[in-house]
């Protein structure tokens, strides 16, 4: 993996999600007690499919899996998934994947002084000042992260 300019050069694979199978799982509509729990709570009330609640827009939406560490401070981890929604219009503080002089990354986008900046969640990463030579376009805004504790 080379780094150039505080983006991490590596090949990314987007994924579309497929939408054409459901799966429901079981849902405690019952908070899940970070203490000590509690056994009355312990039963099912309905279900839930994760295709409806994650993603919205289908047609708009693909997947990608974090690499690298320039945004753990966002809780974005290597192997993360990422949910990208093409139809939410990015704004001030989105985190959105782009792409950079031909190399796509994932930062928070900072809007400042009529200037547009990348800014990783890494102390060890630069902001990168989005110059007018740069190639640089905005592929879509990260909607969820699916957390990958294994």
């Amino acid at each position: 993996m080379l780094k150039t300019h505080g983006i991490c050069k590596s090949e990314i694979q987007f994924l579309k999600p497929n939408l054409t199978t459901k799966l429901s799982i079981p849902l405690f509509l019952s908070p899940v007690q970070a203490g000590f729990p509690s056994p009355a709570d312990d039963y099912i009330e309905d279900s839930l499919d994760l295709n409806k609640h994650l993603i919205k827009k289908p047609a708009a939406t693909f997947m990608v899996k974090a690499k690298g560490d320039s945004m753990i401070g966002a809780g974005i981890e290597p192997n993360d998934l990422l949910i990208i929604d093409r139809s939410i219009t990015p704004k001030h503080k989105s985190i959105v994947v782009a792409m950079l002089n031909g190399s796509f990354t994932v930062k928070r986008l900072i809007k400042k002084n009529g200037n547009t900046f990348l800014r990783p969640e890494n102390p060890k990463y630069k902001e990168i000042k989005i110059e007018i030579e740069h190639d640089f376009e905005i592929f879509g805004v990260v909607a969820h992260v699916i957390k990958s504790y294994r």
